[in-house]
C-alpha cells in the first residue's frame, strides 16, 4: 500500500478494539518495510504473532552498551529460538566517548538521563526508522499512567518522520495488560529474560533499572531518582501525556 493512503485515523479507530495479531496484519500487510523493535517481554510476544503471519519479519534492538549480561544473553536465547536474524543497533562511538569524556559515565543520576538515551538510544534508533515505512512496538497503555495511557494501536510517529516521509507505529499491544501478555508467554513457550524472575519488570540499562517491590507500578524500577512523569527515554517522544498532567 501506498503510504499515501493508509489513513491512520479511521485505521486506528476501527482496529483499537481488535486483537493484536489483526494489528499486526495490518501492519506486514500494508507496508512492505516493516521492522518490530526488541528489548522487552511484550516485544517477543509480537515476534512469535509476527512470524505466524509472515516469515520474513525484520527486528531490530538498541545495544546500548549498559545492558545487563542477562539481556544480552536473552537477545541471543531469542535469535537462537526462532531461527531470526536481530539487527543489532549500536551507538555512535564518537558520540559515546565525546559525552563520556566531558561527564563521566554516571551524569544522568545528577543531571537526568535524556542525554545519554539521546546518545545510546535515540540517535541510533532514528537511523534505522530512516530505513523503515513503518515500525512495531510493544508498548502498553498500562505500562506508564503518566506517558501511555493515551497510546493508540496506529498512529503516525511524528517523532520520527521526515519532511516528505511519514512514518507509521503500531503498537499492537495497547490494550492488553501485563497478566494478557505473561498469560501468552507461558501459553506459547515464549521466551523471556532471567531478570524477570528477580523482580526486574521493566528493564533497561543496567544502571538505571532495579527491581520493584511488591505493589509498586513496573516503571517504578526505571530511572527511579526522577519524577514519574520523566520516565520516558525519547524511543516514544510523541506519546500525549494524560489530561491534566504536565
Amino acid at each position: 500500500m501506498s503510504v499515501t493512503m493508509f489513513d491512520v485515523a479511521s485505521r486506528a479507530a476501527e482496529y483499537d478494539a481488535r486483537a493484536p495479531q489483526d494489528i499486526l496484519r495490518l501492519a506486514l500487510e500494508s507496508f512492505e518495510t516493516v521492522g518490530i523493535s526488541f528489548s522487552g517481554a511484550e516485544d517477543v510476544v509480537l515476534i512469535d504473532m509476527a512470524l505466524k503471519i509472515r516469515p520474513d519479519i525484520r527486528v531490530f534492538s538498541l545495544d546500548t552498551g549498559r545492558l545487563h549480561v542477562e539481556t544480552y544473553r536473552f537477545l541471543e536465547q531469542v535469535r537462537k529460538h526462532y531461527h531470526i536474524d536481530i539487527d543489532v543497533l549500536s551507538p555512535d562511538a564518537a558520540g559515546v566517548e565525546k559525552m563520556v569524556r566531558a561527564k563521566g559515565l554516571f551524569s544522568f543520576y545528577q543531571e537526568g538521563h535524556k542525554e545519554c538515551c539521546g546518545v545510546r538510544k535515540v540517535l541510533p534508533l532514528r537511523r534505522k526508522l530512516a530505513t523503515l515505512d513503518a515500525w512495531v512496538t510493544g508498548q502498553r497503555k498500562d505500562q506508564s499512567p503518566g506517558t501511555r495511557a493515551n497510546v493508540p494501536v496506529v498512529e503516525e510517529d511524528r517523532a520520527f518522520s521526515a519532511a516528505g516521509r511519514t512514518l507509521f507505529k503500531f503498537n499492537p499491544l495497547a490494550n492488553w495488560s501485563s497478566k494478557q501478555v505473561w498469560h501468552y508467554i507461558r501459553s506459547n513457550d515464549v521466551p523471556s529474560n532471567e531478570l524477570h524472575q528477580r523482580g526486574f519488570i521493566s528493564i533497561g540499562c543496567e544502571p538505571c533499572t532495579r527491581p520493584v517491590l511488591p505493589n509498586q507500578h513496573e516503571r517504578e524500577g526505571r530511572w527511579w531518582w526522577e519524577e514519574e512523569t520523566m520516565k520516558e527515554c525519547g524511543l516514544h517522544a510523541g506519546n500525549p501525556a494524560v489530561p491534566g498532567k504536565t
